[in-house]
């Protein structure tokens, strides 16, 4: 009675044998249990990983919206911004702005008589602050001979002070603030004269040496120039080779070379592309350095693979029924592919050249070798001027010394990881919806 019962249809089986393949059933299943559990504890890992990652760059750089500015009542004197009395833009672009701010702080502090706590005085306010008043005097000429409080960016010490960036327990020596200053800010603040806005400089200025007046909006705008190449040539090439390799090239030796070339470029490292450029566009066609057109081609050689074997993926997707279906009506193997291969084709193509842009967005080595690293504070206007992109900027940022520069960094990542996740969502939108099903 305690026989085990027959097993696949075998009139006997020993309880020995039995019991084997009962235990072997049980490791089996352990040892898929285990490796499930391998595999979610590596995900978590990951995801773990990913977060402590977003973690610390948001912790880092979400301060970088906001900047610190001084109210001060700033009296535009016409012997300082214009002393011919002309009211002209050329007359008042030349004025002492600079001392008028110097003018309003001693106005404020009256007690600070020597040269240094001068010179500390007017350091807790930036140099921008001249600039930021002559604009307004030659946008409002009616300002002279009035006193008005503005409100002016802050030095970037007195901003990672206001932050909590700079502790004020540290010692004097540790900080670079002095105490003396630090009384001075204090004041300020007490007096309402200190407040943090959104600093829309960090999107609307280019490059600076000073932390408060550095900004994205050059970087951004070649990288718009350098893709907007990449795009107009990586993306006509990539679908052409992709439907001529896989619709129209025959089977030889040669194409099968072309094949393996493409698949391997794919995986050559990036900077081989910047050195590319810089032999070939730069060396030898002399084109412009730095230009966003020298970084569009660079970076078309390097999307050029992804684009091609993404495309030609989606054209074997199509059921070979759609041309049997097209030739078998009289259309020629170019309207076939044109008109009803391609079509159907056309949202992963479109999804490959989406997530080749983004690969591109994110490149920063290639660019390095032609020039692109250069510090550049105009802001872009053609693919010919000198530019940056936003990937060489957190990396000019990343080795700068100022704690300013730390939380523009982490601001300039976020940003950048912004348009790279909005350019992934739309490629898997565009596949979700437009893809066939078959």
């Amino acid at each position: 009675m305690n026989d085990p019962p027959p097993i696949g249809g075998a009139p006997e089986m020993s309880r020995k044998s039995y019991e084997t393949v009962r235990r072997g059933l049980a490791k089996r299943r352990a040892a898929e249990r285990r490796f499930r559990c391998y595999g979610l504890s590596a995900i978590l890992l990951g995801l773990t990983s990913l977060a402590l990652l977003f973690a610390s760059i948001v912790s880092n750089g979400y301060t970088a919206f906001r900047q610190t500015f001084v109210g001060l009542d700033i009296y535009f004197d016409a012997e300082l911004i214009d002393p011919q009395g002309n009211r002209s833009p050329e007359s008042l672009a030349t004025g002492d702005y600079g001392g008028l701010v110097k003018r309003a702080l001693s106005k404020v502090f009256p007690a600070v008589s020597s040269r240094s706590e001068k010179r500390a005085l007017y350091s807790l306010v930036s140099t921008a602050a001249a600039i930021e008043l002559q604009r307004r005097a030659v946008r409002e000429p009616s300002l002279i001979g009035k006193t008005v409080k503005v409100w002016l960016p802050a030095d970037d010490d007195v901003d990672m002070y206001v932050k909590g960036h700079i502790r004020r327990g540290a010692g004097e020596s540790a900080r670079r603030l002095n105490d003396r200053q630090l009384a001075w800010i204090d004041e300020l603040i007490e007096q309402g004269n200190i407040e943090q806005r959104f600093n829309k400089t960090f999107f609307t200025a280019g490059d600076s040496r000073e932390p408060e007046q550095a900004g994205i909006w050059g970087a951004a705008a070649g990288s718009f120039f350098t893709l907007v190449v990449t795009l107009a040539l990586s993306f006509p090439i990539g679908i052409a080779a992709a439907i001529y390799l896989e619709e129209f090239a025959p089977k030889n030796r040669w194409t099968d070379l072309i094949e393996v070339n493409i698949n391997n470029l794919a995986a050559v490292p990036s900077i081989v592309f910047g050195l590319l450029g810089l032999a070939v566009f730069i060396n030898f066609f002399d084109l412009p350095r730095s230009s966003p057109l020298v970084g569009g081609l660079v970076l078309t050689f390097m999307t050029l693979p992804t684009i091609i074997i993404a495309a030609r993926a989606a054209i074997k997707s199509v059921p070979p029924s759609i041309r049997e279906a097209a030739l078998g009506i009289g259309a020629s193997s170019m309207q076939t592919v044109f008109h009803h291969v391609l079509p159907l084709a056309m949202p992963g193509m479109l999804t490959g050249a989406i997530i080749g842009m983004a690969r591109a967005l994110g490149e920063s080595a290639p660019l390095l070798m032609i020039g692109m690293v250069a510090f550049i504070v105009d802001i872009p206007h053609s693919v010919m001027d000198p530019a940056t992109v936003l990937p060489v900027q957190v990396y000019l940022w990343a080795d700068s010394p100022e704690r300013g520069f730390v939380e523009r960094t982490s601001a300039a990542i976020i940003v950048l990881l912004a348009f790279l996740i909005t350019m992934n969502a739309l490629a898997v939108y565009l596949r979700s919806r437009f893809e066939r099903r078959w």
